[in-house]
């Protein structure tokens, strides 16, 4: 009755954990998505709990509760600027999740091995559980026991690749979070060998499987474990800045195979299936994410955006500065306009300014829009969440490939904070770090305001040739400020 009721638990949250997905590859049903996921995580908890086997309980139920105060304490605290570095952090748990499991699957399967070289040969499979139960065997020990020597060779195969990608994800997100906290340079760098030392690490861990496998022993784990806590950290530590959001998705994917190895190691099917779903769509939304940069999935895993191919090309000119007074002049002249918020606008905090500005501009009777960049801010739809969040109408913001070729007709351009994804030597430069990325066209409409805060390169290092054109102005000052004199002089 136990087994029929958690397995009808598991299914039903792991139907609600799908639905969770799929709600939330549209803004207007993303809200309802959310809920489906926090009602199917409940469930799941609830079933373990109360399952066949889930011994401690009281113990369980008090560090859920911590883990779920901590949890809520920290993202009522975290600003939606930091959401990157959040959920980075939160793949470095899961792949820390994986490597305790592991080592404890590892220290249950030695236990089991000890206790049953002494068990009575006379017990049937039900004595033998009894008997087993009485030496302290929980459920995981008890099923290792009935294995087969070939199941329990597949068993140490998937706790030894639940360990190492829980250690590559572990040090990776920790990086990753680093360099979108600005703690760690964003820029690419690698020890010297490069990538000879990961694939180093790579066949030391290959190696160190058929040893483990062969003789059940720690050294090999703890070896792998080493290599692996290496590779995650020297893997994104190459990376630039400009291949961040891709690094996040990526991270996404490495935690949810993680969560499908541990799932295997303790035959827990809902894990399987939750780590399944978060693995595959991490890594398609990578791919996604990749080709709108048209780079292959490989090249951003094996160097990012690390430098240039060779000598960019000089830009010529200054950037020309503009009052609050001339860019409202210009809006107020304009037919259509057409706003692209980049990170500078979470920093700023400006989306609800620029909401109201929306709202000010269509009340004028001008046509506004929103472009979005695939790769826009440092996480996957974070721009789209945060004009979601001041109440910006789905209907005018648009993907670039649909709005890309209306720039020539457009009156007025609004640059947010934004660098690479409105960058021309993407198409200009063919030695430039970011050449062949597909980008937003700004520079082909008839006026462009970049909202920045002064004459830096930004986040990835790379300068910007748009700034330079003779159809461009530079707002400097900080977004929220600059789009709230907007306001006041369109009044």
């Amino acid at each position: 009755m136990e087994y029929g009721f958690t397995t009808a638990a598991y299914v039903v949250a792991a139907v609600l954990f799908i639905l969770s997905l799929g709600g939330l590859s549209g803004q207007e049903s993303a809200k309802r998505a959310v809920w489906y996921g926090i009602v199917g995580m409940a469930l799941a908890v609830i079933a373990t709990l109360i399952g066949p086997g889930a011994g401690l309980w009281l113990l369980s139920i008090v560090l859920v509760a911590a883990g779920g105060i901590i949890g809520f304490y920290v993202a009522k605290r975290v600003q939606m600027t930091e959401m990157p570095q959040l959920v980075a952090a939160m793949h470095s748990l899961v792949g820390l999740a994986a490597v305790f499991v592991g080592y404890n699957a590892h220290i249950e399967i030695g236990r089991v091995a000890e206790i049953m070289a002494v068990a009575p040969t006379s017990l049937n499979e039900a004595g033998l559980d009894t008997w087993l139960g009485e030496q302290g065997l929980g459920t995981f020990g008890k099923l290792i026991s009935h294995k087969t020597t070939a199941e329990l060779n597949i068993l140490k195969v998937e706790l030894f690749l639940g360990i190492f990608i829980g250690a590559v994800t572990f040090t990776g997100s920790v990086i990753a979070y680093g360099k979108l906290a600005g703690k760690v340079t964003s820029a690419a760098k690698k020890l010297p060998g490069g990538h000879v030392l990961n694939a180093g690490a790579a066949i030391i861990s290959l190696i160190g499987l058929f040893w483990y496998v062969g003789s059940g022993e720690l050294l090999p784990l703890a070896i792998m474990t080493v290599a692996a806590l290496f590779i995650g950290y020297h893997l994104i530590m190459g990376i630039g800045g400009a291949d961040m959001p891709v690094v996040v998705s990526m991270l996404n994917s490495y935690s949810g195979w993680a969560a499908a190895a541990i799932g295997f190691s303790l035959g827990n099917d809902l894990l399987i299936v939750v780590g399944a779903l978060v693995g595959s769509s991490g890594a398609i939304l990578s791919y996604i994410m990749c080709k709108a940069m048209n780079r292959s999935f490989i090249s951003v895993i094996l160097g990012g955006f690390g430098g240039p191919a060779g000598e960019q090309m000089e830009i010529e000119g200054e950037q020309k500065p503009i009052d609050a007074e001339g860019v409202a002049q210009s809006l107020k002249d304009a037919d259509s306009v057409i706003i692209v918020p980049g990170y500078g606008m979470a920093v700023a905090q400006a989306q609800n300014a620029v909401s109201d500005l929306t709202k000010k501009l269509r009340g004028m009777g001008k046509e506004v829009r929103f472009a979005i960049h695939p790769v826009a801010g440092r996480l996957p739809g974070h721009m789209n969440v945060l004009l979601a969040e001041a109440k910006v109408p789905y209907d005018i913001v648009l993907e670039m490939e649909e709005i890309n070729d209306d720039f020539p007709d457009t009156d007025v351009v609004i640059v947010i904070g934004s660098n690479d994804i409105v960058n021309p030597a993407a198409q200009e430069d063919p030695n430039s770090p970011i050449a062949g990325m597909p980008v937003l066209e700004v520079w082909k409409a008839k006026d462009v305001f970049v909202s920045k805060r002064g004459q830096g390169t930004g986040y990835s290092g790379i300068e910007n040739p748009l700034f330079y054109k003779d159809n461009t102005r530079m707002f400097y000052g900080d977004a929220k400020d600059s789009v709230t004199q907007l306001l006041s002089l369109l009044d």
